[in-house]
């Protein structure tokens, strides 16, 4: 499998755990939909900014997307609302950008 393959069906199983339509995210990192279809079938190719914005929204490094050896383990919230905007998505990013910066500060105090 190739490294364009890989990343593709890793934002794709990420996708899907988190219930997002490849439509919200497409809104979401402000491109056409048809190109998260391309690039979840490795026929096109996400930007590094691309794949940091998602990291941020899914709660996981960006290593998630590239290597095998990282262990994906989603940050909980829950979200009460029939219909997600990209603001939504935007601050759902925020807060897990904070929650996993935080969990870095706390396994540097603990020496990890």
């Amino acid at each position: 499998m190739s490294d364009i393959d890989f990343i593709g069906k890793r934002f794709n199983d990420i996708r899907m755990q988190s219930g997002l339509t490849q439509g919200q995210i497409a809104e979401y990192l402000k491109v056409d939909q048809s190109f998260i279809s391309k690039c979840e079938k490795g026929e096109r190719q996400f930007s590094v900014e691309m794949l940091e914005r998602a990291a941020n929204l899914f709660g996981c490094s960006v290593d998630y997307f590239t290597s095998e050896d990282y262990i994906y383990s989603p940050i909980p919230f829950a979200l009460r609302a029939s219909c997600v905007t990209a603001d939504d998505l935007e601050t759902i990013a925020v807060l897990n950008k904070i929650a996993l910066n935080l969990k870095f500060m706390e396994n540097l105090l603990r020496g990890e």
